[in-house]
C-alpha cells in the first residue's frame, strides 16, 4: 500500500477498527505513517462496543491463576458468570489445559508484574489519547464501587481488595451517602456493604469515542477501508494481507483483529492459543440511574451495572466458545432476572449484545514484532482489558514501528511464549 504521493512516507495498515486499532492508527499517523484501518463492519459491534465502559486500572492479578481454578466449579452454578458449554469442549478442553499450565505461582507472579506495569500507564495514555482527539470530557477518572449483598460476602469482599495488589488504584469503604446511593439504586435488594475504588475510570459515550478515533484519523489523511482480511500470509520474510483477489502490502502491518486474529495467522503457519472468551450485555434506554453515579459491580452476581450516554447497561458471563457459536439466550435470561431481583432502575427487557473477547491462556495480551515477518506487529489478546489498555498499546505499536525505545519491557507479551515461532 505504497502511496505514490509521500514516496517517502512509511505505510501502515492496520487490521482490525476496534479501539486497539484505531488507537494504534492514531499514534501510528503521528508518528509519521500513512495509515489504512481495515475494518470488515461499516457500524463495528464487536468487544470494544460492548464493554462495560470501566477502565479497570486495578486488575493487575490475571485470571490466570490458582485462585481461579478454585473458584471455577463455584462460578458454574445457576447464578455464576462462568459458561463453559459442553457442546463446545472441543474448543476449551485444550484452552483451559493451557490456562492451569500458566497459573502456577511462578508464572502468576511474572504476570502480575507485567500487567502492573502496562496498567500503571493506561490511564495516562487515555489522558493524552483524550486530548488528542478532543474527547477529553468522554473520560471520567472518578472511580468505581463494588457492592455486596450479604455481610458473609461483604466481609470477604472487602477483605480481599483491602488486602490484595491492585497496582495504582486505591480503595476504601464507600460512605454512609454512598452506600445509601446504591440501596437506592437497588431498591430489591439488601446491600450489605460496599466499596469504592479511586483511580479507575470511564468512558461515558463508546460511540462518541469511536467517532472522535475516527475523526482525527481522517482529518490527518488516513483512511478506514471496509473489508474482511482472508488471512495473512508470508513473502519471503515480509507479510501480506489477502482480501478476496487482492493482495495488500505495507511497511508495517498491525494485526489488531481481537478474537480473529488467530484465524488470521494460519496462512503463514503461526498457531496462537487465543480463544474467543464471550461476553454478554442488555442495555434500556432510559433511567433514573444518575449520570454521575460510577459504575457499580454487584460482586455476588459477578455483574457491573454503566449509566452511559445512550441509556444504563449491565453485563456480565465469561463463556468459552468458538467465536462463531451462536449465543445462549439464557444469558440475557439471567441478567434480566438480576435486575429484577436487584430492583435496578432498568426498562426490560433490554436491547442484548454478545461479544467476544479475545484471551490467551496467561490473560496478558500480545504486543510484540512476529518474528516470521518483520513488517508484522501483533496488538491484540487485551482480553477484559481492551477499552483500559488501548491508548497504551496504540503508544506502545507506534514505538515498535518506528524504532522508538518502549517505555515498557514487552518481553512479557511476546506471543512467541506459548512455544513456536510466531
Amino acid at each position: 500500500m505504497k502511496n505514490s504521493s509521500h514516496p517517502s512516507r512509511a505505510t501502515a495498515l492496520v487490521i482490525g477498527g476496534g479501539l486497539v486499532g484505531l488507537c494504534a492508527a492514531l499514534q501510528l499517523q503521528r508518528a509519521g505513517c500513512i495509515v489504512t484501518v481495515l475494518e470488515p463492519q461499516e457500524k463495528p459491534q464487536g468487544a470494544s462496543w460492548g464493554n462495560a465502559g470501566h477502565i479497570a486500572v486495578e486488575q493487575v492479578q490475571p485470571l490466570a491463576s490458582l485462585a481461579t481454578i478454585r473458584s471455577a466449579w463455584g462460578r458454574m452454578h445457576p447464578r455464576g458468570a462462568l459458561g463453559l458449554p459442553a457442546a463446545q469442549i472441543g474448543t476449551w478442553g485444550p484452552f483451559a489445559l493451557r490456562l492451569m499450565r500458566a497459573s502456577t505461582p511462578a508464572r502468576f507472579a511474572a504476570g502480575t508484574a507485567a500487567l502492573s506495569a502496562l496498567l500503571a500507564e493506561a490511564m495516562p495514555a487515555w489522558k493524552r489519547t483524550s486530548w488528542i482527539i478532543g474527547a477529553a470530557h468522554l473520560l471520567r477518572e472518578d472511580g468505581h464501587f463494588v457492592a455486596w449483598e450479604s455481610a458473609a460476602s461483604a466481609a470477604r469482599g472487602r477483605a480481599f481488595w483491602t488486602g490484595t495488589d491492585i497496582g495504582t488504584a486505591s480503595v476504601r469503604d464507600a460512605s454512609a451517602d454512598e452506600l445509601a446511593a446504591i440501596r437506592d439504586l437497588a431498591r430489591g435488594a439488601q446491600i450489605a456493604g460496599a466499596v469504592r475504588f479511586a483511580g479507575s475510570g470511564q468512558m461515558t459515550d463508546l460511540v462518541a469515542l469511536a467517532d472522535a478515533l475516527r475523526a482525527a484519523l481522517a482529518a490527518d489523511g488516513g483512511a478506514i477501508r471496509h473489508g474482511q482480511a482472508e488471512g495473512i500470509a508470508l513473502e519471503g520474510d515480509q507479510a501480506i494481507v489477502r482480501l478476496g483477489a487482492e493482495t495488500l502490502r505495507a511497511d508495517q502491518i498491525v494485526l489488531c483483529a481481537g478474537a480473529a486474529s488467530a484465524e488470521l495467522l494460519q496462512p503463514m503457519g503461526a498457531r496462537i492459543p487465543l480463544i474467543a472468551e464471550r461476553g454478554y450485555h442488555i442495555q434500556s434506554p432510559t433511567s433514573r440511574w444518575p449520570q454521575d453515579m460510577p459504575p457499580v459491580a454487584f460482586e455476588d452476581r459477578s455483574m457491573i451495572v454503566t449509566r452511559f450516554a445512550g441509556g444504563l447497561r449491565a453485563a456480565s458471563f465469561v463463556e468459552f466458545a468458538a467465536r462463531a457459536a451462536p449465543p445462549d439466550p439464557t444469558k440475557w435470561a439471567k441478567l434480566r432476572a438480576h435486575v429484577i431481583e436487584l430492583g435496578l432502575p432498568f426498562d426490560l427487557p433490554g436491547k442484548p449484545w454478545m461479544g467476544a473477547r479475545p484471551t490467551l491462556p496467561d490473560y496478558l495480551p500480545a504486543i510484540g514484532r512476529s518474528a516470521r515477518a518483520r513488517n508484522l506487529l501483533y496488538a491484540f489478546g487485551h482480553q477484559h482489558l481492551g477499552l483500559t489498555l488501548a491508548a497504551i498499546t496504540g503508544e506502545l505499536v507506534a514505538a515498535l514501528a518506528t524504532g522508538k525505545p518502549s517505555p515498557i519491557d514487552l518481553a512479557p507479551f511476546d506471543p512467541a511464549r506459548f512455544g513456536g515461532t510466531t
